[in-house]
């Protein structure tokens, strides 16, 4: 008898480069919604740090954007395996904002409450991946002591409001992380 076990998680995709990011980052998300149903979300950078996310699948999320600003050269997108927070609260969806920052997170973080007691801070939403981007948002120290806090795995993807030119990546342990350059220099990013 042979018995596979298979964990499904989220899908996130980033981009940065010369085109729009927009429709790179649909057409990732597209590609990655069989690792989430549950919502679908995309922050880009255009004058502002902009955030759509919603309930439901990918095709939900476009047509919620639709009318709105979705220009922008970086951008990351979320598709989501709901493990821990209702897909209903639009704080559990991601991409996350927090601070100046807005996250995305394929993983599992086991000590989310810890972090939230050391930090001092709010929590919005029930996931866990909240966890990380308040610890980024809000700790001055260097990225790489700042993520050795995180207990569990994670793939992560974040822009900054300022650093419009800026594409932040992390990985946490196991976590697949994909990272992949076009022939004119644009930055793609995958897990």
């Amino acid at each position: 008898l042979l018995i596979k076990t298979f964990y499904t998680m989220c899908g996130i995709v980033a981009y940065i480069g010369q085109r729009e990011a927009w429709p790179i980052l649909i057409k990732g998300l597209h590609r990655l919604e069989y690792r989430g149903y549950d919502s679908a979300g995309v922050a880009l950078i255009n004058k502002d740090l902009a955030v759509y996310k919603c309930k439901g699948k990918v095709d939900d999320l476009v047509n919620h954007a639709s009318g709105k600003d979705i220009s922008g050269t970086i951008g990351i997108g979320h598709t989501r395996w709901a493990t821990q927070g209702s897909p209903t609260v639009n704080d559990n969806n991601h991409p996350i904002p927090r601070g100046k920052i807005v996250l995305t997170h394929n993983g599992h973080i086991s000590n989310d409450d810890q972090l939230f007691k050391q930090l001092k801070v709010k929590r919005h939403g029930q996931v866990d991946s909240e966890a990380v981007a308040a610890l980024i948002a809000f700790t001055s120290a260097p990225i790489a002591e700042v993520l050795s806090r995180v207990q569990g795995t994670a793939a992560l993807a974040w822009i900054e409001q300022g650093k419009g030119n800026t594409l932040h990546l992390a990985r946490v342990n196991s976590s697949p992380l994909w990272i992949g350059q076009t022939a004119s220099g644009s930055l793609v990013y995958g897990s």
